[in-house]
């Protein structure tokens, strides 16, 4: 009786194991962040956000410093993206915060180019300068608009 309750202790850790590293696959595939340390809420408005969306990375220079925590719609009805990002970084007032495309169709996420100015973004602030989506859609309306195609 002893092989078949070893076994069977064995096979059931086995299976608590497995399960247990799905699990945490699954939430660090989502986005969620068990530990993020101390955070700090800033907000950016953009004409187009194309597919942007809660839970994007916030990125310098590729590394992720913050994720999108809300979009929304401001008193002049353009997007309003809140996002979350790492306390400790000094981000100054002029930096400007960018959509960009992770490859050719890949995700978008925010990209934060930083400025001069010695004074810093605290919790609440807005990024002065920002830089809208690129729309595929758009550029190609424009493309065949102005190639001159008539019948």
């Amino acid at each position: 009786m002893q092989p078949d309750s070893t076994r069977d202790l064995t096979v059931g850790l086995f299976v608590l194991i497995g399960l247990s590293t799905l699990a945490y696959l699954s939430l660090k595939v989502g986005g969620l962040e068990f530990s993020p340390g101390e955070r700090i809420e800033l907000h950016a408005t953009f004409d187009d956000i194309g597919g942007l969306s809660v839970r994007a990375p916030v990125r310098i220079a590729g590394v992720k410093i913050g994720q999108v925590s809300d979009i929304g719609l401001d008193e002049d009805l353009r997007a309003l993206v809140s996002m979350e990002v790492d306390a400790g970084l000094p981000l100054s007032i002029d930096s400007s915060a960018a959509i960009r495309t992770s490859g050719l169709l890949g995700d978008q996420f925010i990209s934060v180019e930083l400025g001069a100015e010695d004074d810093v973004l605290k919790d609440g602030d807005e990024f002065t300068f920002t830089e809208s989506a690129l729309s595929i859609d758009k550029l190609i309306g424009r493309f065949v608009q102005n190639s001159g195609v008539s019948d």
